[in-house]
């Protein structure tokens, strides 16, 4: 009966370019309908009708890799929708599940076996400096990076919580959540934080004579970053939304006013084991 399950209605959602994605979510959809849940399939990829849904949910189930978590996080924070992910991807750092594992773990996650993993996000709002442009409003598990889109370096004077740290001359910056931290931070050289972390990365891309080490910032800073570039820069955010950039904007970033939400069915200490598997 629905009454005794932890989670009733479930989102699946499968990645569009893997068939075998396809084929295990509607598996589940057959699985979690015995188990006497109410359920449905979707690409991960038609948001529209998945925030149409999002209100009625209390589980997305997300069948693809780290990208798949990343676009389900955002869609789902805000309705602190919980994820469980399984993992097609290559690294699957975010993901809790192994393909051959599905079939144990959904039971396990709906007769509520879990636990719910909060993590930090961020949020960037674009103010651009012609008056009548629209401001750009997104937000981002892993991190928001701001760079130039062509082969020359961008100055971008930066300040937290209104006072003035540097003006970095670089290819770009990026601004990053603890979650983001074994990502693109990682790999421009960034430390790596544990996951319950409130703090914010800031990580300078290839410095030209100017400040070239990350910089971990408080809990709750505020970080407001104006652009000089004599060519077009761009925003992104988890590497998937992209706006333009020119001379003269500027983008505030901040922790996102709700978390992510991850269901996981490991110890609360798996992190570092689940970082050096992923890591070898």
């Amino acid at each position: 009966m629905t009454n005794s399950l932890a989670f009733s209605n479930i989102g699946i959602l499968y990645h569009p370019k893997l068939a075998a994605s396809r084929v295990t979510a509607a598996e589940i959809l057959e699985f979690v309908e015995h188990l006497g849940a109410t359920a449905w399939v979707s690409s991960s990829w038609n948001e529209a009708p998945i925030k149409e849904r999002l209100p009625q949910l209390d589980l997305l189930i997300t069948l693809g890799g780290d990208g798949s978590m990343l676009r389900a996080a955002r869609l789902a924070a805000s309705r602190a929708v919980p994820i469980l992910g399984i993992n097609f991807g290559r690294l699957g750092f975010l993901a809790e599940v192994q393909p051959a594992d599905w079939q144990e773990r959904v039971e396990q996650t709906l007769h509520g076996d879990g636990w719910i993993e909060q993590r930090m996000m961020v949020q960037a709002e674009h103010i651009p400096t012609a008056i009548k442009s629209p401001r750009y409003l997104c937000e981002a598990l892993n991190e928001v990076v701001i760079r130039g889109q062509m082969a020359r370096v961008v100055r971008l004077s930066t300040y937290i919580n209104g006072g003035y740290l540097t003006t970095y001359t670089a290819d770009g910056v990026i601004i990053a959540t603890a979650t983001g931290s074994t990502a693109y931070a990682l790999a421009a050289g960034g430390p790596i934080l544990p996951p319950e972390s409130e703090n914010i990365l800031l990580i300078p891309l290839a410095a030209h004579l100017s400040l070239d080490r990350a910089i971990v910032l408080s809990k709750g800073v505020t970080v407001r970053i104006k652009i000089s570039t004599d060519h077009t820069a761009i925003l992104t955010a988890d590497g998937q939304l992209a706006v333009e950039l020119t001379d003269g904007d500027e983008v505030i970033i901040s922790a996102g006013q709700l978390p992510g939400r991850f269901v996981r069915l490991q110890e609360k200490n798996y992190f570092y084991r689940t970082l050096m598997q992923r890591l070898s």
